[in-house]
Protein backbone atom coordinates (compact mmCIF):
# COMPACT_ATOMS: atom_id res chain seq x y z
CA UNK A 1 0.00 0.00 0.00
CA UNK A 2 1.38 3.39 -1.52
CA UNK A 3 0.46 6.18 1.65
CA UNK A 4 0.44 9.96 0.44
CA UNK A 5 -0.14 12.81 2.21
CA UNK A 6 -3.48 15.29 1.34
CA UNK A 7 -3.96 18.56 2.20
CA UNK A 8 -7.08 21.20 2.88
CA UNK A 9 -5.29 24.60 2.62
CA UNK A 10 -8.63 25.87 2.32
CA UNK A 11 -9.10 25.53 6.06
CA UNK A 12 -6.23 27.69 6.97
CA UNK A 13 -2.34 27.25 5.73
CA UNK A 14 0.41 29.66 4.12
CA UNK A 15 2.15 28.70 1.55
CA UNK A 16 4.99 28.51 3.94
CA UNK A 17 2.82 25.74 5.99
CA UNK A 18 1.94 23.90 2.64
CA UNK A 19 5.87 23.93 2.05
CA UNK A 20 7.16 22.72 5.13
CA UNK A 21 4.34 19.78 4.99
CA UNK A 22 5.49 18.77 1.45
CA UNK A 23 9.77 18.41 2.31
CA UNK A 24 9.17 16.68 5.62
CA UNK A 25 6.54 13.98 3.20
CA UNK A 26 9.06 14.06 1.03
CA UNK A 27 12.18 13.15 3.49
CA UNK A 28 10.16 10.85 4.85
CA UNK A 29 9.19 8.76 1.76
CA UNK A 30 5.02 9.25 1.39
CA UNK A 31 4.69 8.94 -2.57
CA UNK A 32 2.87 11.90 -3.10
CA UNK A 33 2.05 15.26 -1.83
CA UNK A 34 -1.81 16.50 -2.48
CA UNK A 35 -3.77 19.11 -2.13
CA UNK A 36 -7.41 20.26 -2.50
CA UNK A 37 -8.36 23.02 -5.07
CA UNK A 38 -11.37 25.01 -2.82
CA UNK A 39 -11.40 28.45 -2.67
CA UNK A 40 -13.62 28.75 0.92
CA UNK A 41 -13.09 27.16 3.91
CA UNK A 42 -15.64 24.82 5.47
CA UNK A 43 -16.82 25.35 9.47
CA UNK A 44 -13.82 27.59 9.97
CA UNK A 45 -12.56 31.32 9.63
CA UNK A 46 -9.59 29.48 6.61
CA UNK A 47 -7.28 32.45 8.03
CA UNK A 48 -5.33 33.66 5.58
CA UNK A 49 -7.71 32.48 3.00
CA UNK A 50 -7.41 30.53 -0.08
CA UNK A 51 -4.24 29.75 -2.35
CA UNK A 52 -4.83 28.88 -6.22
CA UNK A 53 -4.10 25.20 -6.42
CA UNK A 54 -1.75 25.42 -9.39
CA UNK A 55 0.03 28.55 -8.50
CA UNK A 56 0.89 26.99 -4.92
CA UNK A 57 1.87 23.26 -6.98
CA UNK A 58 3.84 25.33 -9.51
CA UNK A 59 6.38 26.61 -6.54
CA UNK A 60 6.33 23.40 -4.79
CA UNK A 61 7.46 21.84 -8.21
CA UNK A 62 11.02 23.90 -7.49
CA UNK A 63 11.24 23.37 -4.06
CA UNK A 64 10.95 19.15 -3.90
CA UNK A 65 12.59 17.50 -6.36
CA UNK A 66 11.35 13.74 -5.74
CA UNK A 67 7.67 13.53 -4.34
CA UNK A 68 4.73 13.20 -6.55
CA UNK A 69 2.01 17.06 -6.48
CA UNK A 70 -1.62 16.77 -7.03
CA UNK A 71 -4.93 17.97 -6.93
CA UNK A 72 -7.77 15.88 -4.86
CA UNK A 73 -9.90 17.10 -7.01
CA UNK A 74 -9.42 20.13 -9.35
CA UNK A 75 -12.97 21.61 -10.13
CA UNK A 76 -13.90 21.83 -13.67
CA UNK A 77 -15.98 24.80 -13.08
CA UNK A 78 -12.49 26.68 -11.94
CA UNK A 79 -11.44 27.07 -15.09
CA UNK A 80 -11.78 26.51 -19.13
CA UNK A 81 -10.25 22.98 -20.32
CA UNK A 82 -7.21 24.57 -22.45
CA UNK A 83 -5.75 26.86 -19.77
CA UNK A 84 -6.04 24.37 -17.29
CA UNK A 85 -4.15 21.78 -20.11
CA UNK A 86 -1.66 24.17 -20.05
CA UNK A 87 -1.34 24.56 -16.32
CA UNK A 88 -0.86 21.05 -15.48
CA UNK A 89 1.84 20.89 -18.25
CA UNK A 90 3.65 24.05 -17.39
CA UNK A 91 3.76 22.59 -13.83
CA UNK A 92 5.01 18.84 -15.12
CA UNK A 93 7.53 20.60 -16.68
CA UNK A 94 8.56 22.72 -13.78
CA UNK A 95 8.75 19.28 -11.97
CA UNK A 96 11.04 16.72 -14.03
CA UNK A 97 7.36 14.96 -14.66
CA UNK A 98 5.91 14.75 -11.03
CA UNK A 99 2.27 16.02 -11.42
CA UNK A 100 -0.97 14.27 -11.65
CA UNK A 101 -4.50 15.99 -11.87
CA UNK A 102 -7.47 14.75 -9.94
CA UNK A 103 -10.06 16.22 -11.36
CA UNK A 104 -14.38 16.46 -10.74
CA UNK A 105 -16.88 18.17 -11.36
CA UNK A 106 -17.33 20.47 -8.37
CA UNK A 107 -19.99 20.48 -5.94
CA UNK A 108 -19.43 23.25 -3.62
CA UNK A 109 -21.84 25.80 -4.45
CA UNK A 110 -20.91 28.41 -1.52
CA UNK A 111 -17.47 29.26 -2.69
CA UNK A 112 -18.62 29.47 -6.22
CA UNK A 113 -21.15 32.43 -4.78
CA UNK A 114 -18.72 33.83 -2.91
CA UNK A 115 -16.12 34.09 -5.87
CA UNK A 116 -18.19 34.70 -8.86
CA UNK A 117 -17.72 31.64 -10.55
CA UNK A 118 -20.98 30.12 -12.08
CA UNK A 119 -22.11 27.25 -10.62
CA UNK A 120 -24.70 25.38 -13.56
CA UNK A 121 -26.95 22.13 -12.51
CA UNK A 122 -25.68 18.82 -11.87
CA UNK A 123 -26.20 17.41 -15.24
CA UNK A 124 -24.57 20.32 -16.89
CA UNK A 125 -21.67 20.58 -14.49
CA UNK A 126 -21.13 16.59 -15.56
CA UNK A 127 -21.44 16.95 -19.22
CA UNK A 128 -18.81 20.44 -19.26
CA UNK A 129 -16.90 17.85 -17.01
CA UNK A 130 -16.79 15.18 -19.37
CA UNK A 131 -15.65 17.57 -22.12
CA UNK A 132 -12.97 18.73 -20.13
CA UNK A 133 -11.30 15.51 -19.95
CA UNK A 134 -11.93 14.91 -23.76
CA UNK A 135 -10.21 18.41 -23.99
CA UNK A 136 -7.72 18.20 -22.05
CA UNK A 137 -6.13 14.64 -22.70
CA UNK A 138 -6.80 15.15 -26.28
CA UNK A 139 -4.52 18.73 -26.40
CA UNK A 140 -1.91 16.33 -24.92
CA UNK A 141 -2.07 13.22 -26.92
CA UNK A 142 -2.03 15.42 -30.14
CA UNK A 143 1.32 14.28 -31.76
CA UNK A 144 3.92 17.78 -32.78
CA UNK A 145 3.63 16.66 -36.45
CA UNK A 146 -0.10 16.26 -36.56
CA UNK A 147 -2.94 17.91 -37.99
CA UNK A 148 -3.93 19.39 -34.44
CA UNK A 149 -7.08 18.79 -32.38
CA UNK A 150 -9.74 19.90 -32.55
CA UNK A 151 -13.50 19.46 -30.51
CA UNK A 152 -16.89 20.20 -31.35
CA UNK A 153 -18.84 19.62 -28.23
CA UNK A 154 -22.46 21.14 -26.51
CA UNK A 155 -19.87 23.60 -24.23
CA UNK A 156 -16.74 23.95 -25.73
CA UNK A 157 -15.25 23.66 -29.33
CA UNK A 158 -11.26 23.39 -30.26
CA UNK A 159 -10.52 24.08 -33.82
CA UNK A 160 -7.21 23.07 -35.25
CA UNK A 161 -5.28 23.25 -32.52
CA UNK A 162 -1.02 22.60 -31.54
CA UNK A 163 -2.10 21.02 -27.94
CA UNK A 164 1.31 22.85 -26.59
CA UNK A 165 2.99 22.36 -24.62
CA UNK A 166 3.72 19.14 -23.94
CA UNK A 167 3.89 17.72 -20.36
CA UNK A 168 7.42 16.39 -19.51
CA UNK A 169 5.53 12.95 -18.80
CA UNK A 170 3.82 11.15 -22.01
CA UNK A 171 0.57 11.41 -19.76
CA UNK A 172 0.03 12.89 -16.39
CA UNK A 173 -1.98 10.47 -14.43
CA UNK A 174 -5.60 11.70 -14.08
CA UNK A 175 -7.54 10.68 -11.25
CA UNK A 176 -11.19 11.01 -11.16
CA UNK A 177 -13.66 9.96 -7.76
CA UNK A 178 -16.85 9.75 -6.15
CA UNK A 179 -19.72 7.81 -5.56
CA UNK A 180 -21.87 8.30 -8.58
CA UNK A 181 -23.33 4.85 -10.07
CA UNK A 182 -23.27 5.53 -13.49
CA UNK A 183 -21.66 8.64 -15.18
CA UNK A 184 -18.61 8.65 -12.27
CA UNK A 185 -17.72 4.91 -13.12
CA UNK A 186 -18.03 5.26 -17.19
CA UNK A 187 -15.60 8.35 -16.91
CA UNK A 188 -13.26 6.80 -14.57
CA UNK A 189 -13.12 3.79 -17.59
CA UNK A 190 -13.06 6.15 -20.51
CA UNK A 191 -10.78 8.19 -18.81
CA UNK A 192 -8.62 7.70 -15.82
CA UNK A 193 -5.72 6.32 -14.82
CA UNK A 194 -6.32 6.40 -11.43
CA UNK A 195 -9.77 5.67 -8.99
CA UNK A 196 -10.19 7.25 -6.07
CA UNK A 197 -12.90 7.42 -3.16
CA UNK A 198 -13.48 10.08 -0.78
CA UNK A 199 -14.13 9.28 2.74
CA UNK A 200 -16.55 6.18 2.60
CA UNK A 201 -16.38 2.87 4.30
CA UNK A 202 -15.97 -0.22 3.07
CA UNK A 203 -19.26 -1.80 1.71
CA UNK A 204 -19.16 1.44 -0.28
CA UNK A 205 -15.66 0.98 -1.47
CA UNK A 206 -16.28 -2.44 -2.91
CA UNK A 207 -19.59 -1.71 -4.69
CA UNK A 208 -17.90 1.21 -6.07
CA UNK A 209 -14.43 -0.28 -7.81
CA UNK A 210 -16.84 -2.93 -8.50
CA UNK A 211 -18.80 -0.66 -10.70
CA UNK A 212 -15.83 0.82 -12.19
CA UNK A 213 -14.61 -2.50 -12.85
CA UNK A 214 -17.55 -3.04 -14.46
CA UNK A 215 -17.52 -0.12 -16.61
CA UNK A 216 -14.07 -1.07 -18.08
CA UNK A 217 -15.05 -4.03 -19.18
CA UNK A 218 -18.08 -2.43 -20.82
CA UNK A 219 -15.89 -0.69 -22.91
CA UNK A 220 -13.01 -2.77 -23.21
CA UNK A 221 -10.71 -1.90 -21.32
CA UNK A 222 -8.86 -3.74 -18.58
CA UNK A 223 -10.15 -2.82 -15.06
CA UNK A 224 -6.72 -3.64 -13.68
CA UNK A 225 -5.18 -0.75 -15.81
CA UNK A 226 -6.48 1.60 -13.47
CA UNK A 227 -5.18 2.31 -9.60
CA UNK A 228 -7.46 1.97 -6.95
CA UNK A 229 -7.47 4.42 -3.72
CA UNK A 230 -9.41 5.88 -0.55
CA UNK A 231 -8.67 9.30 1.24
CA UNK A 232 -9.32 9.05 4.81
CA UNK A 233 -8.77 11.71 7.61
CA UNK A 234 -5.58 10.70 9.79
CA UNK A 235 -5.36 10.33 13.34
CA UNK A 236 -2.31 8.01 14.72
CA UNK A 237 -0.91 8.56 18.18
CA UNK A 238 1.91 6.76 19.83
CA UNK A 239 -0.46 6.03 22.89
CA UNK A 240 -4.10 6.90 23.65
CA UNK A 241 -3.26 10.11 25.08
CA UNK A 242 -2.07 11.28 21.50
CA UNK A 243 -4.52 10.07 19.39
CA UNK A 244 -7.15 11.85 21.99
CA UNK A 245 -4.89 14.83 21.43
CA UNK A 246 -4.68 14.73 17.67
CA UNK A 247 -8.55 14.31 17.37
CA UNK A 248 -9.21 17.13 19.45
CA UNK A 249 -6.58 19.51 17.49
CA UNK A 250 -8.67 19.01 14.60
CA UNK A 251 -12.47 19.12 16.47
CA UNK A 252 -12.63 15.77 16.15
CA UNK A 253 -13.96 12.60 18.13
CA UNK A 254 -11.34 9.65 18.28
CA UNK A 255 -13.71 7.18 18.61
CA UNK A 256 -15.59 8.54 15.37
CA UNK A 257 -12.03 8.89 13.38
CA UNK A 258 -11.31 5.12 14.29
CA UNK A 259 -14.44 4.15 12.85
CA UNK A 260 -14.25 6.79 10.01
CA UNK A 261 -10.72 7.42 9.10
CA UNK A 262 -7.26 5.81 9.46
CA UNK A 263 -6.89 6.56 13.27
CA UNK A 264 -5.50 5.22 16.60
CA UNK A 265 -2.61 4.06 17.67
CA UNK A 266 0.07 2.29 15.13
CA UNK A 267 -0.56 -0.87 15.46
CA UNK A 268 -4.23 -0.16 14.81
CA UNK A 269 -3.61 2.07 11.64
CA UNK A 270 -1.71 -1.00 10.24
CA UNK A 271 -4.48 -3.18 10.60
CA UNK A 272 -6.96 -0.56 9.16
CA UNK A 273 -5.06 -0.03 6.71
CA UNK A 274 -5.24 -3.94 5.51
CA UNK A 275 -8.60 -3.85 5.54
CA UNK A 276 -8.95 -1.47 2.44
CA UNK A 277 -5.50 -3.22 1.02
CA UNK A 278 -7.68 -6.42 0.56
CA UNK A 279 -10.86 -4.86 -0.75
CA UNK A 280 -8.45 -4.01 -3.96
CA UNK A 281 -7.04 -0.07 -2.84
CA UNK A 282 -3.33 0.34 -3.87
CA UNK A 283 -3.32 3.64 -2.14
CA UNK A 284 -4.15 5.79 0.75
CA UNK A 285 -4.38 9.76 0.97
CA UNK A 286 -3.60 10.41 4.62
CA UNK A 287 -5.80 13.57 5.29
CA UNK A 288 -3.79 15.77 6.87
CA UNK A 289 -5.65 18.65 9.12
CA UNK A 290 -3.04 19.93 11.18
CA UNK A 291 -0.71 21.27 9.15
CA UNK A 292 2.14 22.07 12.29
CA UNK A 293 2.08 18.80 13.26
CA UNK A 294 4.86 17.66 12.00
CA UNK A 295 5.30 14.65 14.45
CA UNK A 296 2.20 13.58 13.43
CA UNK A 297 3.52 12.55 9.86
CA UNK A 298 7.13 11.36 11.43
CA UNK A 299 5.17 9.00 13.39
CA UNK A 300 3.52 7.26 10.28
CA UNK A 301 6.74 6.94 8.35
CA UNK A 302 8.47 5.52 11.08
CA UNK A 303 5.96 2.76 12.53
CA UNK A 304 3.39 2.31 10.06
CA UNK A 305 4.96 2.72 5.97
CA UNK A 306 7.24 -0.33 7.32
CA UNK A 307 4.46 -2.46 8.14
CA UNK A 308 2.06 -1.71 5.02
Amino acid sequence: MELRVFTEPQQGATYDDLLAVALEAEELGFGAFFRSDHYLAMGTPGLPGPSDAWITLAALARETSTIRLGTMMTSATFRHPGPLAISVANVDQMSGGRVELGIGAGWFQAEHEKYAIPFPGTKERFDRFEEQLAIITGLWATPLDGDGFSFDGEHYQVTDSPGLPKPTQAKPPVLIGGVGKVRTPALAASYADEFNLPFVDQPTTTAQFDRVRAACEAIGRDPDELVYSNALVLCVGADEAEVERRAAAIGRDKDELRENGIAGTPEEVVERIGQYAALGSERLYLQVLDLADLDHLRLVAADVIPHV
